[in-house]
């Protein structure tokens, strides 16, 4: 449920002006390449995003670049979770759990309820499980309390009750069933909102910009060489601070600046799958494995989520995939506590891997922190990797309450404070996305036809209030108004907004991060050619 103090006024669809488009690639560059900037950010995944979002805040004069999409790497391909973390609770960091919980309610609640969702989880307790039922019971209480019990009490649920909200339970061997929340979002959608509101605050961004090499004045990193990977056109850019934030490739980056600096991290593979419902859950799954890990089954999309592995990665971030052994640990994981018409592979329309940055170390990667690391170069370059999704908004004050501090203020003095700045500022297009999907089905333009139900949920909550844009851009152009695919929601007019609002370049960055149609498993040639030719059209 939407707090009543995120409730936005909608705006009627014909009174709303709409968004101007983006500054396209050939005026970015130019601007790029000219102007003088306070901070370089180099890497669009949700860490440089947020610093970007909070250096323009502050006033800074800021640049953001990345040699893909925004979020077209880690960012996409997490659990889709906003958590305090549960299993932290099993290694005593009751703090970071506490701390992650507060982060979680900002942006459900405050910054981008639009964007995120309250879900329930069952966390079934199975004879011979490595968790008693008293232990998990008390663990899900103690997880509420340190969210002030938001979301209610952690407690426990027997078997029949949990079975009707989520049919596919296996029931065989089932003690009880405990009971927490969270909340769930779409990642590369919540990425995209805040590269959008780092461009609002200032921020100049480009996607497919690739560094091949660093500036230096007098030793020091002061900007960076560009080339676009879409036109060929290589540029520079000029900054008195830049920030490594290139997560799996932060490496590759430092050893641009010091041929001889050493690895300062290591990688984790995530792999999860996505497959068709066999019918419709209420709740989500969280089944202990062992001691330290739980694999999750999430309703998302109307699809279900399965995940994840930990696994240590060596070898070129840029080749992670999901192979067959990852296929298999997630179905046999899956399979504690889902029965096994859920399972079966035919039922997969899409698989994806991410990298986890974790600190440099010993040890297993699935008890590592997943702690944010900042480090300063040879060249005063920094760099920052690591942490989690869900507190995003607190990397991007941190690195920059360390930005701030340091000597010789690189950055100048002519900027606010971070520690001044509103603490919860929301995102574009903040709005009550029940009242949003009610005026997008009721106020349509005669004799234009209705929204499709689903289609206005869709757009509400994957857009908030900026809906609207996409729903004119379907009245004036009603074959925009017509489906991408008749068994998804999405509508043609979002593709003509991800190209010219959201800087969509590609099919794979509309199909895969701008809409969900990929990961539906609907992304065929038919639907690509006619992306493409909307591309084209730009």
């Amino acid at each position: 449920m939407t707090s009543q103090s995120t409730l936005q006024s909608v705006p009627a669809l014909g009174t709303r002006p709409a968004s101007g488009s983006n500054p396209s690639r050939a005026e970015t560059r130019e601007q790029l390449a000219k102007a003088s900037y306070d901070l370089l950010v180099i890497g669009g995944g949700i860490l440089g995003i947020s610093t970007a979002w909070h250096a323009a805040q502050s006033g800074l004069r800021v640049a953001l670049v990345d040699a893909g999409d925004f979020a077209g790497a880690t960012s996409s391909a997490s659990s889709k979770l906003l958590h305090g973390g549960l299993r932290y609770l099993q290694t005593g960091a009751v703090k970071l759990v506490a701390e992650n919980h507060f982060e979680r309610r900002a942006v459900s609640r405050q910054v981008a309820p639009h964007l995120a969702n309250p879900l329930t989880f069952y966390l079934p307790v199975y004879k011979g499980g490595p968790h008693g039922a008293a232990k998990l019971g008390a663990g899900v209480f103690a997880y509420s309390a340190l969210s002030a019990f938001g979301d209610g009490v952690g407690h426990l649920l027997s078997p029949a009750k949990a079975a009707q909200d989520v049919p596919e339970l296996r029931t065989d061997n089932l003690k009880a069933v405990a009971v927490y929340g969270d909340d769930q979002m779409n990642d590369a959608r919540m990425a995209l909102m805040t590269v959008r509101a780092a461009v609002e605050a200032g921020a100049m961004v480009l996607n497919h910009a690739e560094v091949t090499g660093l500036r230096f004045t007098q030793g020091r990193v002061t900007g960076a060489e560009l080339r676009d990977r879409l036109s060929g056109d290589e540029f520079g850019v000029s900054a008195r601070l830049v920030l490594n934030a290139t997560g799996p490739w932060v490496d590759h980056l430092r050893k641009m600046e010091d041929p001889n600096a050493a690895p300062s991290i290591r990688l984790s593979k995530g792999a999860h799958l996505v497959l068709k419902r066999t019918s419709p859950w209420k709740a989500a799954l969280a089944t202990p494995i062992d001691k330290y890990r739980i694999t999750f089954a999430l309703p998302w999309e109307d699809m279900l989520l399965l995940g994840t592995t930990d696994e240590e990665f060596e070898g070129d971030p840029a080749d992670v995939a999901v192979n067959d052994k990852d296929i298999a640990q997630i179905l046999d994981e899956a399979a504690f506590s889902i029965r096994d018409q859920q399972l079966d592979r035919d039922l997969i329309t899409y698989a994806f891997a991410g990298l986890r940055v974790l600190p440099g170390g010993p040890g297993d990667t699935a008890k590592a922190k997943r702690e944010t690391v900042v480090t300063e170069g040879k060249g005063g370059m920094l760099s920052v990797a690591g942490g989690k999704w869900t507190t995003f908004r607190h990397i991007g004050r941190t690195v920059m309450q360390k930005l701030q501090a340091l000597p010789g203020h690189p950055l100048g003095d002519d900027f606010e404070p971070i520690a001044s700045l509103p603490k919860k500022l929301p995102l574009p297009g903040i709005a009550n996305p029940r009242a949003v999907a009610h005026r997008l089905l009721t106020d349509r333009p005669a004799p234009g036809p209705r929204m499709a139900a689903d289609t206005a949920k869709h757009l509400a909550t994957h857009y908030g209030s900026l809906a609207f844009d996409i729903a004119r851009i379907a009245n004036e152009n009603p074959e925009l108004g017509e489906r991408v695919h008749p068994d998804a929601p999405e509508i043609w007019a979002q593709v003509v907004y991800a190209r010219d609002n959201e800087w969509a370049e590609t099919q794979d960055d509309v199909l895969r991060r701008r809409t969900t149609l990929t990961i539906r498993g609907l992304a065929t040639d038919d639907v690509r050619a006619k992306v493409q030719d909307l591309l084209d059209k730009k």
